[in-house]
């Protein structure tokens, strides 16, 4: 070889390197017999690597615990500060009308609202050993990490495919440069920016879509790994965090990026926001889902055929994740097991794998875990939320009733703050006194959600001892009356103490609409009863449904919501001539959302 590679030179060397990487990967198969392909197909079957103690699912989490769980949806609201403050005022700059903008937003709630009950049902059925929850997680969280970087330079993306524009490429950081500049109009026709207008879209659709997706499962694996008595404190910290990531996130918004070193180094204002928040992202993501294992579904399916039925659990310990009863069957090699842990108890120490039992489990997955009766179709899921369950139905009015109101502020509170309060205009010349204020106008709004962001975390700190001294009906009912109350006087007044001041009302709304439903939920779940007999008395017996589809189901409420209010919100703004609608529309559907919510069931709550 070494006179070959006199001759040949580096070609001959290349040979060598080719035919010693071949002689390695050959002895690699020699002394594996298990190819990669066998490696991947057991991990998605289950195997001896789920070999991991699970006795933490069946122990009270402490608060720290709770917030390490919880952690996700906080990186979620803050990305969702980021789209609900800048999207619209975004669009409204690179040309796109008020009619058209609100629109855009009826794009991601179209896909959401039939989509979104899908993947909870999956995720009930999900294999991996990485558990049924964080998997979707983690397949959600990309979609939201490609959203906060197309959003911001979609205007950008746009130019290198294209577009022309007459305005400077950084002219969020020219705005301070050309205050004392005075134009003879406040308006300047706009050019084409066909292309940033569909990389900004793209990128609104994912990261709306999936933010709001992905709570479900964030929200299902905070109530599979905690006990059902901690799921009151489980949700309202879930709620803590929430509001504390969108009031960091919105006050990170607030502050003027564009005087600042970093802002500058980043791009300007927008960009510096949403280049920060996508780091803050996926640091709480991966601080979730690296918390507490899951028990694998095939560990689920096993615990009977394993000799752990000798004793029973408490009845506390009697569910995880609500699996599906009498419907539904999982079948593992030729025994078909039954995944109702309400009526078939299984001892505690079952869930510490041993690695004997983990082998005969390897043994028995010749076949994958397979439903006997595939349920996850869209057809299945149009009829499951027609023919639900009456209390579950009334739950999904309300939460839309509620959803509808809270959208109205959110995603159009900015826009109305910088036109109705700050006299702004969003199209106005770059530089003129009518687009300052606007600019102005929309920082200030992020100090106000900032406000309700803040609230919402304050209230979910009481909101489990006002319903343990008031009931649940009340505490649900007093919330939106609240929000509709302030809401009213919001759009009676315009003044920028009022957008601080009641702002304060939608962290009460958004506070009990992200944590009752779902209490509520969970409680059905927890007592097995989703009905009342004629005597008004709890029906049990009736059959669970899978938590992370039920979930889901009310989840996508929010997808409904949004799709309804943009169709119409346009037409709304334009008919009345003031952004001021939006508010007074949110006053009228809280309304709405409080009659419904005296007509949930709500058991002993």
């Amino acid at each position: 070889m070494e006179k070959l590679h006199d001759y040949q030179g580096i070609t001959g060397r290349f040979h060598q390197w080719r035919d010693n990487i071949k002689e390695i990967y050959e002895n690699f198969q020699e002394n594996n017999s298990t190819n990669l392909v066998a490696t991947v197909k057991s991990q998605l079957k289950g195997n001896a690597s789920a070999n991991k103690d699970f006795s933490h699912v069946f122990r009270t989490k402490t608060r720290a615990e709770l917030i390490r769980v919880s952690a996700a949806v906080m990186g979620i609201e803050f990305s969702y500060a980021a789209e609900t403050a800048f999207v619209s005022p975004t669009l409204l700059k690179i040309g796109v009308e008020h009619q058209h903008m609100t629109l855009v937003w009826a794009l991601s709630p179209l896909v959401g609202f039939f989509l979104c009950p899908i993947l909870g049902s999956l995720s009930d059925r999900c294999k991996l050993n990485m558990g049924r929850r964080r998997p979707f997680i983690l397949l959600l969280s990309i979609g939201v990490i490609i959203g906060l970087l197309l959003v911001p330079n979609g205007e950008t993306l746009g130019n290198w495919f294209g577009d022309e524009s007459a305005d400077p490429p950084d002219a969020f950081t020219q705005i301070n440069n050309l205050k004392n500049i005075t134009y003879n109009h406040t308006t300047a026709p706009k050019t084409s920016h066909t292309w940033g207008i569909f990389f900004t879209v793209l990128g609104t659709v994912l990261l709306d879509f999936d933010a709001d997706a992905c709570q479900s499962p964030a929200r299902a694996y905070l109530l599979d790994v905690c006990l059902p008595e901690d799921h009151a404190r489980g949700l309202s910290t879930f709620t803590i965090m929430a509001g504390l990531g969108g009031f960091f996130g919105y006050s990170m918004g607030g502050l003027n990026w564009d005087e600042t070193e970093i802002g500058r180094r980043l791009g300007g204002h927008v960009k510096a926001v949403f280049s920060i928040i996508t780091i803050i992202f996926i640091t709480c993501v991966a601080f979730t889902i690296t918390s507490f294992a899951e028990i694998p579904l095939w560990v689920l399916a096993n615990v009977d055929s394993n000799n752990c039925t000798g004793e029973t659990l408490p009845a506390k310990f009697k569910s995880y994740g609500a699996c599906e009863g009498d419907d539904e069957q999982v079948q593992t090699g030729e025994q078909p097991t039954n995944i109702t842990l309400t009526d078939s108890m299984v001892n505690e120490t079952c869930f510490i794998e041993s690695p004997d039992i983990v082998q005969e489990n390897s043994d028995a997955q010749n076949e994958d875990l397979m439903p006997t009766k595939k349920i996850e179709s869209l057809h299945h899921y149009l009829l499951s939320i027609v023919y639900m369950p009456l209390s579950l139905r009334m739950i999904c009015v309300t939460n839309l009733f509620c959803w509808m109101a809270h959208v109205c502020y959110s995603l159009y509170f900015t826009d109305f703050v910088g036109e109705a309060v700050f006299k702004g205009d969003p199209k106005a010349t770059l530089g003129s006194v009518l687009q300052l204020r606007y600019e102005e106008g929309v920082r200030f709004g992020c100090w106000g959600m900032a406000m309700y962001s803040l609230s919402c975390s304050v209230y979910s700190l009481i909101i489990e001892k006002l319903i343990q001294r008031f009931k649940a009906k009340s505490v649900y009912v007093g919330g939106l009356l609240f929000y509709c109350t302030g809401m009213a006087l919001m759009a009676l007044t315009r003044a920028k103490l009022s957008v601080l001041v009641f702002s304060w009302t939608a962290g009460i709304m958004y506070s009990t609409l992200f944590t009752m439903p779902y209490l509520l939920i969970a409680h059905y779940h927890n007592v097995s009863t989703f009905e009342l007999d004629e005597n008004g008395a709890p029906k049990l017996g009736s059959g669970l449904r899978g938590l992370g589809t039920d979930i889901a189901i009310i989840s996508s409420m929010v997808f409904l919501a949004q799709f309804i209010l943009s169709l119409c919100m346009g037409t709304i703004i334009k008919m009345s001539g003031t952004t001021t609608a939006v508010i007074s529309t949110a006053s009228f559907l809280s309304f709405c959302g409080a009659l419904s919510a005296t007509r949930i069931m709500y058991l002993d709550l």
